[in-house]
This record gives structure tokens, sequence and C-alpha cells, in this order.
């Protein structure tokens, strides 16, 4: 009997975090207690106003369908937004609105990926990156994000990994899983290192807000590289909006008409209600933002303190997100492993570093996306744990 799906479905993977989150829900409809430390979701309630917006909207009978690229006013709000926050000056034009950031991740490798292109991809970095960039027919090359550099990019390293199959450069900053960030120098040497050789840039920068060193710089800022670079943005991590599913590409006028395209070939549209919300949240009070990243810094400084004080454990301090990414080879135990035997023996839930790519074999990524009382009592486990393994 012939398969029942296309080849080109065997290409996708998943994300890992879910299938741990599963995992853990069972556990604990089984009784065992869990400490959440798997999901990259803000443990926050979105803002009232920006709830009180999409009510608003709902009780006008804003509730139809949108032209596909989203909303004029809220298209207007975020090139407003890029100028002011990122330094990128764009037209309403240059912008597309999507259920979420992985349609423009997915959208920008069937725009621009023929068969046989090369797409450097960082690694530890999100999976659906090198996911996509197969589906597409392209080949994922490894961008090394080791710990000796801080997780930043190897620049000698990248030099030698460009060629002319080079089709495009993924940058993600700060980056998940790591926390890690690039510095701006190092995101103008990169741009001097492609600029004019037909080389785009995805500059995935859905953490740009929860940063707690020097804000990063947009490659899309620099000069000649703007109309090489598709920037991805959105709302679920700055604003806690992870459900109301809306995101956004910014890019040159002839991409986001290919990309529009995809979009009424694929969603028709975003959500109406969660366009009108979202333009409250970009022109909105920024206080809840403010109080959210100074939690999530005071839950970093603890933890990173915490893990770095536990027997067999390193942890480089995160620069931004709210990510950390301990060191756990001392134990000799594979990262997955190691992640399975913690949930399993101590009920805490984090995923295993290989999940992001080869380059995180020896650790794990827990997302400290919970309160400072559970994270407290993870680490309690934790240093439980390790010691059973020495």
């Amino acid at each position: 009997m012939k398969n029942a799906v296309a080849d080109r479905m065997n290409l996708l993977h998943t994300e890992s975090a879910f299938q741990i989150l599963a995992k853990a829900n069972a556990l604990e409809a089984q009784g065992k207690s869990i400490i959440h430390l798997e999901i990259g979701q803000p443990d926050f309630k979105t803002p009232r106003n920006i709830i009180e917006a999409a009510c608003k909207a709902m009780n006008e009978g804003k509730t139809g369908y949108t032209p596909t690229p989203g909303i004029p006013l809220l298209r207007e709000t975020i090139a407003a937004y890029c100028e002011s926050y990122k330094g990128v000056k764009v037209s309403p034009e240059e912008i597309v609105v999507v259920p979420g950031g992985k349609p423009v991740m997915f959208f920008a490798m069937l725009m621009l990926v023929q068969p046989g292109d090369e797409v450097i991809c960082p690694n530890p970095g999100f999976p659906i990156y090198e996911s996509v960039v197969r589906f597409a027919g392209g080949k994922p090359v490894a961008m090394p994000l080791l710990e000796k550099n801080n997780f930043s990019v190897d620049l000698e390293q990248l030099k030698r990994d460009i060629n002319e199959k080079t089709k495009l450069i993924i940058l993600n900053n700060p980056g998940n899983p790591t926390g890690g960030m690039i510095r701006s120098e190092d995101i103008i040497a990169i741009a001097d290192m492609i600029r004019g050789k037909g080389i785009y840039v995805l500059s995935d920068e859905i953490y740009d807000r929860i940063i707690f060193e020097e804000k990063p710089l947009s490659i899309a800022s620099l000069p000649d590289m703007k109309d090489w670079t598709i920037i991805l943005d959105g709302f679920s991590k700055t604003y806690a909006m992870t459900g109301w599913r809306l995101g956004y590409g910014v890019m040159n006028k002839e991409l986001a008409q290919h990309m529009s395209m995809l979009m009424v070939n694929s969603a028709s549209c975003a959500s109406s209600i969660t366009q009108w919300a979202a333009v409250e949240a970009l022109a909105g009070p920024q206080d809840a933002v403010t109080e959210m990243v100074e939690a999530f810094r005071k839950r970093r400084d603890y933890l990173i303190e915490a893990l770095n004080g536990i027997d067999g454990i390193n942890c480089a301090a995160p620069g931004g997100a709210f990510y950390a990414f301990p060191n756990i080879a001392s134990f000799g135990i594979p990262s997955a492993e190691f992640s399975n035997r913690l949930l399993d023996e101590a009920g805490i839930a984090a995923a295993w570093g290989t999940a992001f790519g080869s380059f995180g074999e020896g650790f794990i990524r827990f997302s400290y996306a919970n309160s400072l009382e559970n994270l407290k009592i993870a680490v309690e486990r934790l240093d439980t744990f390790c010691r059973g393994l020495k």
C-alpha cells in the first residue's frame, strides 16, 4: 500500500518542548508534582489595556476579514515602532501581518530557498529553522554558537561557511535556547561580510524587548541591508500574547507581495480582533512590558547564581530572552537522558540541549518564565538530583 502522505512531510520536525510538556502534564495527571521550565511563554497575563482593545473591537463589529497583509492602522503602527525602536525606517507596504512568528520563517523559506540552496542556521537554535529549510528543499548549515563565545557567532567560522550556495543566514538576537546576545560590532561585521553578495538575512527579533544588557542592533538598520533582510517579530513574548497568535514580517515591497500571496493561499488573514488588540499593544502604555522584563531580570539573577552553586553545573548569564542554558556535561550523561531523568526523578520539566541542534549536547534549557518561588523549588530538586548522580 502506498504512503498516505507526501514524502515531504518526513522533512518536518516538531519542538521538543511540546513533547516534554505533554509528558509532564501526563505525570501531573497521575498526581506527581512538576515544576514547568520547558515552555517558552511568559507566565504573565496579557495587559488589561490590550484585552480591553480586543473587546472593544468585537463590540464594534470588527470581526470580519481584513486585508491579507494586515489592517492599515496596524501596519502603520508597526512601521512607526520599527523606526523608533529598531532604527529601521519602513513603509506599511513593507509589512505583512501573520498569525504568529513561525509563518514568517515558513514563508521566507518558501519564497527564497530553492533545492540545493544553503541556509546558515544558529546551532543550538530554534529547531523550526532547520525544519522549514529542509521542507523547502534547502540544506541547513550549522552556525555553531559555543559557550566559550558566550553563545554568539564565531565570525571566522561564519566566513568559512559562506559560499556561492549560501542563500540565507538566520540571526536570532537574543537567542533561543541560550539567551545569548550578538554584539553590535559583530552584527556590523556580518553585514560587511555579506553585503553585495546576494545573501538574505532572516533576523528573528522576537525577544529584542526582553533584554538585560545593551539593546540589540537590527542588521536591517545598517547601510544597504534593509532590502536584504526579513525581520521577524511579534507580540507573543513582549506582551504575553502567545495564545493570540500574531506576528509580522518586515521586508522589501517585492518580498512583501510574495509573502502576502502565501498568506492569501493559506490563512487569508490574521485575526481581526487580535490585530486591533496589537495596535493598542504597540501604541498604548508600555509599563507592563517594563515590569515583566524587570521580573525576568530578578529571576535570571537568582537562577544563574543558584545554578552555578550546584556541583557539576556551570551556566553563563544570558543577555536576553527568558532562558538559561546550563552546562551539564560533567555528569557524562547525554542531554536527552538527563532531561528525561530530571522529569521522572525530580519533577522538573526542561528541554534537552540537542533538541536545538547537535551543538546543544551537554546542555539543557530552563525557561525561567515561572515564579521565583517555583524556581527556588526547582533548584532544590535539581541540587538533590545532581548529588545523586555523583
